[in-house]
């Protein structure tokens, strides 16, 4: 990318987190238009636009946003879309004979090549590639262990990427790929340490799962005594652990989902799912590579199960759940509501593309 072409788009994402900011503020209304904010002035806030996925029964809980016009979902009854217009339409390009598998995230690298985990006991745990755009499926993994469960996925690269399943004896169990998905190992379980008692990940939007760089990645988790989060500087063959101040001591309770704009500095954000429950202490950060987490001054008010770093910006994310969107413009800090629209995940491409997508078919494109 050109030093120009990149200049615009800082500028641009310094634009979208100061009219956010002035929404959460109260300073403007999403249909209103902002000032001083650099490149964006003169132009409506950024806001969610809704983009009819034609899917109005499905929860989509797996996203992978590869540009402002491509996107890819995932989620219930085997169901996996995609759009390269923007939104504007939707291709269903579920992998056939899939109906009763739950998606819960998915990798895409362009618009033609992905892969889509299915959750789930046993054999209901699933690994799926497509180098088509979805046209043509390959399944490329399918646990045969009934102790297993597979909740999330995440890729280095095009070749390199991990996927977790809840402790079985005791660990939680790191596959790995190194082509692309299209075959899988189970990694050693000598360097992960021993789970807490009742702990698990999290299958709520594919971020318990997150790597940032060629090597380093990152595991959620709650359900145990506390929510912690572990971190391989290794691709997954060593961990290490740190307890997240993110209360947990409940099956409902936890870290919910996980964002590092680079090796050091991350997001955590979770609670508990359950709708008649309060979520204290629902984000928390980190500036040293998950060794330490902080308690956000200003945590999300409710649950939230996934977040995502603004593109370019070093202060500015967004975090969504049932109850709605947050933003944070300095670093996890503190959190305020933006939008109060139900979504499950979120994610965000370099060039500005940010996307959420949640239950009732419900996706949506940051735009202004």
């Amino acid at each position: 990318m050109s030093r120009t072409k990149r200049t615009s788009r800082v500028v641009m994402a310094g634009a979208y987190a100061a009219a956010l900011a002035a929404v959460a503020a109260g300073l403007a209304a999403p249909a209103q238009a902002y000032e001083g904010t650099g490149s964006g002035a003169g132009h409506p806030a950024p806001h969610w636009a809704a983009k009819d996925s034609g899917a109005a029964d499905v929860r989509f809980r797996g996203l992978s946003a590869v540009s402002r016009n491509t996107a890819w979902v995932a989620g219930t009854a085997g169901t996996v879309l995609r759009t390269t217009d923007g939104g504007a339409s939707w291709r269903n390009v579920s992998p056939p004979g899939a109906a009763e598998l739950q998606f819960r995230d998915i990798e895409a690298f362009d618009a033609r090549r992905a892969v889509v985990l299915a959750i789930g006991e046993g054999e209901a745990s699933r690994v799926y590639r497509t180098d088509d755009g979805g046209t043509t499926w390959t399944e490329s993994f399918r646990n045969t262990d009934a102790r297993a469960f597979y909740d999330c996925l995440t890729f280095f690269d095009s070749r390199h990427g991990l996927a977790m399943s809840d402790p079985v004896d005791g660990r939680f169990r790191i596959l790995s790929t190194a082509d692309g998905g299209r075959s899988w190992k189970v990694l050693p379980s000598e360097g992960m340490p021993a789970a807490l008692e009742g702990e698990a990940g999290f299958a709520a939007s594919g971020q318990c799962l997150v790597s940032s760089g060629p090597r380093d990645v990152w595991l959620a988790t709650g359900g145990g005594a506390r929510a912690r989060v572990l971190h391989s500087a290794d691709r997954g063959l060593t961990w290490t652990a740190a307890d997240s101040p993110i209360p947990a001591g409940d099956g409902a309770r936890g870290v919910f989902a996980l964002a590092f704009r680079d090796r050091t500095h991350g997001l955590a954000v979770g609670g508990d799912y359950r709708a008649d429950q309060p979520s204290p202490r629902a984000g928390a950060v980190t500036r040293d590579g998950g060794r330490t987490w902080t308690t956000s001054a200003t945590p999300p008010p409710a649950y939230r199960s996934g977040v995502a770093w603004l593109p370019y910006s070093r202060t500015a994310a967004l975090a969504v759940g049932p109850t709605g969107t947050d933003l944070t413009t300095d670093a996890g800090r503190t959190w305020k509501t933006v939008d109060t629209g139900s979504y499950d995940t979120v994610d965000c491409t370099p060039d500005l593309g940010c996307w959420a997508a949640g239950e009732k078919g419900r996706v949506a494109r940051l735009e202004s």
